[in-house]
């Protein structure tokens, strides 16, 4: 199957470089057509040959130039949709290419059985080895923690940190190296896919309960 992604051109970089920091609107303006071709269509097509690749994958959205979001030229962001709240997030910047494994919750529901699956000692425990194993390999966890331990817990639950969290997200960057320029990074983003599945996995099963989120491929203006 032949591919349409050959990589961001190195020009990438120049376009991102000028709209660094606080650039005016006239600046932002001028830059927007360059950014579309060099940054944001390379990323169009990243994720067609991820959804080519695995049927997973096929739930995507990639976020255009307008946001409601100041500062966010400066970076284009992508999402896969794995299930309800469920996604993982691709971010390209400056700093090169980022994968995160996200979990925010927008109902109590899901919170509960966040919790609930949290405190089963299987399940639990199962969550915890994912995120140390996620850790080890340079993740960095992080999401709304709250200061203390939810009333219907122990405090010295020895999942208690998990169970502080309202949301879970499970960064894991790629770096800037020579290969953003070139078809590799396709084979570098599934892998990197790979080794969030367990935690989107789990995730799916015992919060989201496998529930869609789809709404086929989105391409945002």
């Amino acid at each position: 199957m032949s591919r349409r992604f050959s990589g961001w051109p190195v020009t990438a970089f120049d376009v991102l470089l000028e709209l660094d920091g606080d650039p005016p609107a006239a600046v932002r303006e001028d830059c927007r057509e360059d950014r579309e071709q060099l940054v944001r269509a390379p990323m169009i097509a990243l994720l067609q040959d991820l959804a080519d690749a695995d049927d997973d994958y096929d739930d995507f959205t990639v976020e255009g130039y307008v946001s409601p979001y100041y500062g966010r030229w400066q970076h284009q962001y992508a999402t896969i949709r794995i299930a309800r709240y469920v996604a993982i997030d691709l971010a390209f910047d400056l700093d090169g290419l980022r994968l995160s494994a996200r979990w925010w919750p927008a109902d109590a529901d899901q919170r509960d059985r966040y919790r609930a699956a949290v405190d089963d000692n299987r399940s639990g425990s199962e969550l915890a080895d994912i995120v140390v194993t996620l850790q080890r390999r340079g993740c960095r966890i992080s999401g709304d923690l709250m200061k203390r331990t939810p009333r219907d817990y122990c405090a010295d639950h020895p999942r208690g940190e998990l169970l502080r969290r309202r949301s879970l997200i499970c960064e894991l960057p790629l770096g800037c190296e020579e290969w953003l320029h070139t078809p590799e990074v396709v084979e570098r983003v599934l892998a990197a896919a790979a080794e969030l599945e367990p935690l989107t996995s789990w995730l799916a099963t015992h919060v989201a309960l496998h529930q869609p989120a789809r709404s086929g491929r989105r391409l945002n203006p």
